[in-house]
């Protein structure tokens, strides 16, 4: 890849963002190695390692690597046998409880989701040690000390040690206690000279503190005597000091042994993971600018959607849609000055290499990228003071370098192609230029102020024009970019507005070919037709998503009034009903009675009249009784259910009850649905689909094990010629796979035999968590010999 163009593009403060990221300095290596690929398979393994990173941060909220150290000179120190400093040792401690912790967390997880091939695979690379990392972290509490329980014999030296120090400070405090030298002595105080406990003496009395002089003050006043009586106490100190210091050495050289003997696998430790390290650190990074991966494409084109530069503020940069190698091969975008359009042209360049180095693009989905076997960029002010060079000069050494290495794989960049010279022979130029990238089958991007290159692009297939949009009623750039019209540099209406007087402004008019002022206007007409168009488009859409908002809220609210108004009449209906039947039973009441007081001598026409009374009310009735189909068959969801498939969750409206579609018949419409151990054939207009309890969702596995539970589980269960233990674990179990299948009421048989079995399984049933409650069985159900259960 072109280094020259990687400064250019600032790819490097890419990697700096990316290096901010790392957690060790581990990541930070491959990073500093990190360079754009041109292999297609080898980018599209990079771009899914950052991938699966990125989404394992958003799944877990992130991954743990503090303590992972570069550990390389240390455990090869160990190999060839050499003792390692107990920092170093901890080191290693930590950066082996990273490995396996790594190890468990990212090569298996319970989660039915976590599927990540690239990240799994290295992370199951690791080698964990935990007997060694439990030693060091044993045997060392920090970078200075060794823990007492190193070993049995360390703790027994720092126990004598302790006891000596105590023994010689109580045999010192007599000394400088007693009256005797108290005169002799300059200060009642025990000091320590070269790991030896002194007393302070005046020099006048050196004779009179027989001893070993170990130092003096300054002024020479004071001498610092070490007193024969604890001499030997202190040279047994000092061997139980060397002693410990041997202890100390050994253990080191033990722990350093350990680490020695698995150096190599520590070794690799290190590369996997550096690379956990910085595939992590390209998943921070991705996140930190929003970014996707895009779609990789073998059709060397790029289709950028809402492309943001990743190097400006995100709160103000704006998103540009920008397509090369597709429709067009070359992309001449024009435009004011400060508008935007270096910054689209470093936007495509840094996407390119961005991706190309497995790294995620601050776009929107739906981005689709290639992979170039090369990038050139001549963008900014490359003068060269040293070289005496022009900046025309400069630009045009760039240029030459960059088209005897395009390749037809290639992307390449101008910024102000031809600037710097003569405009004509510029313009020229700049042309002639194009002309060779595209004879040389590259794809290129350039900007322009040239009006001639704005007709090349007009005419010439497989060129298209773009502008950078610019608000010429608060005179500043918008930096949208509009591709297929060229764009103006607004010299005139900058200059009007800036307060140029229009006699200035008509005069430089006239100096310009009548064909460019011409070409100008319709370019202006056709900008201004663009805009308006954009506006009028965008108000549309706004309107059809408000209508479409307010029909669905209409909608709604008419399928509620519709389902009130039908519940409504329903329980008016109910109310009349129950009314009427009253009215009807005390009309009965009242003929029943005219009949028992004049049955002998009522008439034929009497009894007629009577039943059409009768006939009457229960016509009346009739009218408000609920409909049959009200009464026994619930009226349908309001919304029809288009498709289900098996394992679906729905509402059985007819019995309010929820269930689950075991097959379904979506050309019939119907479906059976399973509700507990009740399976139904029902059409779909009687179903509505439930919303999923995330608390409450049954799995696959569950559901089946229910089914195979349901289907098997008998009532009873048969204990005779077992003993005590093997019964209750029978029952206990049984219990179980009743309670899951549903039944509410099962048959124990224990026989009657001793009464052990009977007594021990009631028992038993008196605490079980399934049980209800139980009594013996009567007659025609087993009698004594079975137990009757009740389930929960």
């Amino acid at each position: 890849m072109n280094k020259k163009s990687l400064k250019i593009l600032e790819f490097d403060k890419i990697t700096s963002l990316l290096k901010e990221k790392a957690s060790s300095s581990l990541g930070l290596k491959y990073i500093n190695e990190l360079v754009p690929s041109s292999d297609y398979e080898e980018v599209k393994y990079m771009l899914e390692e950052t991938s699966e990173a990125q989404s394992i941060l958003i799944k877990r909220g992130g991954i743990n690597l503090q303590g992972l150290h570069d550990v390389e000179d240390k455990v090869k120190r160990a190999k060839v046998g050499a003792s390692i400093d107990p920092g170093s040792l901890l080191m290693v401690a930590d950066t082996l409880r990273v490995a396996r912790l790594l190890n468990n967390n990212l090569s298996s997880s319970e989660e039915e989701d976590f599927n990540y091939p690239i990240i799994q695979a290295l992370s199951s690379g690791l080698y964990t040690y935990r007997e060694v990392e439990d030693k060091i972290y044993n045997a060392i509490v920090s970078e200075v000390e060794i823990s007492d329980s190193a070993s049995s014999e360390l703790r027994s030296l720092r126990r004598k040690i302790i006891q000596k120090n105590q023994s010689i400070r109580s045999k010192l405090n007599g000394i400088i206690s007693s009256s005797t030298y108290q005169k002799y002595l300059q200060d009642a105080i025990i000091s320590i000279r070269g790991d030896r406990f002194v007393v302070p003496v005046k020099a006048e009395y050196r004779s009179q503190v027989s001893g070993i002089v170990h130092d003096q003050s300054s002024s020479g006043a004071t001498l610092f005597i070490e007193p024969m009586s604890i001499v030997e106490m202190n040279n047994e100190l000092r061997q139980f000091r060397l002693k410990e210091k041997e202890e100390i050495e050994r253990i080191l050289s033990e722990l350093s042994a350990m680490v020695g003997e698995i150096s190599d696998d520590i070794l690799s430790n290190q590369e996997i993971l550096g690379k956990i390290d910085f595939a992590f650190a390209k998943g921070k990074l991705s996140l930190a600018l929003k970014g996707i991966e895009p779609k990789l494409n073998k059709e060397n084109y790029i289709n950028i959607k809402n492309g943001r530069h990743p190097l400006l503020d995100r709160k103000s940069v704006v998103g540009n849609d920008i397509r090369l190698g597709e429709e067009f091969h070359t992309l001449v975008i024009t435009g004011p000055n400060t508008g935007g359009k270096t910054v689209t042209i470093k936007t495509v360049g840094l996407f390119a290499l961005m991706v190309q180095s497995g790294l995620h693009i601050p776009a929107d989905y739906g981005t689709s990228m290639c992979v170039y076997d090369n990038v050139f960029a001549d963008i900014g002010d490359e003068q060269s003071i040293e070289q005496s060079l022009s900046t025309f000069s400069s630009h045009m050494t760039n240029i030459v370098s960059i088209l005897n290495e395009v390749t037809e794989n290639s992307l390449v960049i101008f910024d102000e192609l031809g600037a710097g010279t003569d405009p004509v022979e510029g313009a020229g130029l700049a042309i002639a230029i194009l002309e060779d990238v595209n004879m040389a089958g590259a794809k290129c991007i350039a900007t322009t102020h040239y009006s001639e290159i704005k007709h090349y692009a007009l005419t010439k297939e497989g060129v298209e024009n773009a502008a950078v949009e610019f608000d010429l009623e608060n005179l500043r750039p918008t930096y949208r970019l509009f591709i297929g019209v060229p764009g103006k540099s607004n010299a005139f209406a900058i200059s009007k507005r800036l307060g140029l007087s229009d006699y200035v402004i008509d005069r430089a008019k006239e100096f310009i070919d009548t064909d460019t002022i011409a070409v100008e206007d319709v370019i202006h007409s056709l900008e201004k037709s663009r805009v308006e168009a954009v506006e009028e488009r965008e108000e549309a859409s706004r309107l059809r998503k408000e209508i479409q908002e307010l029909k669905e809220e209409y909608e709604s609210k008419l399928d509620k009034i519709a389902a009130q108004r039908e519940r409504l009449l329903e329980e008016a209906r109910q109310e009349a009903f129950r009314i009427t039947r009253q009215a009807k039973e005390e009309t009965e009441a009242v003929i029943k009675e005219l009949r028992r007081l004049e049955q002998e001598s009522m008439s034929k026409d009497k009894n007629r009249k009577i039943e059409e009374l009768r006939k009457e009310i229960s016509n009346s009735m009739g009218a408000l009784q609920p409909s049959v189909k009200n009464m026994i068959v619930p009226k349908t969801s309001s919304k029809e259910i288009k498709e289900l498939k098996p394992g679906d969750e729905v509402k059985v409206i007819t019995l309010n009850q929820q269930g689950s579609v075991v097959t379904a018949d979506n050309n019939k419409k119907e479906a059976v649905v399973q509700i507990g151990i009740m399976k139904m054939n029902l059409p779909f207009k009687s179903l509505e689909k439930a919303k999923k309890d995330p608390k409450s969702t049954v799995t696959k596995a569950t559901r089946n094990v229910i089914k195979s539970k349901s289907g098997r589980v008998k009532n009873d269960v048969d204990l005779r010629g077992m003993t005590l233990e093997e019964a209750r674990e029978e029952v206990d179990k049984y219990l179980d796979d009743a309670c899951l299948a549903g039944l509410e009421k099962v048959t124990v048989i224990h026989g009657i035999g001793t009464g052990v079995l009977k007594s021990g399984i009631t028992e038993m049933l008196k605490k079980h968590k399934h049980v209800k409650s139980q009594r013996p069985g009567q007659y025609g159900e087993g009698g004594m010999g079975v137990t009757i259960v009740t389930l929960k």
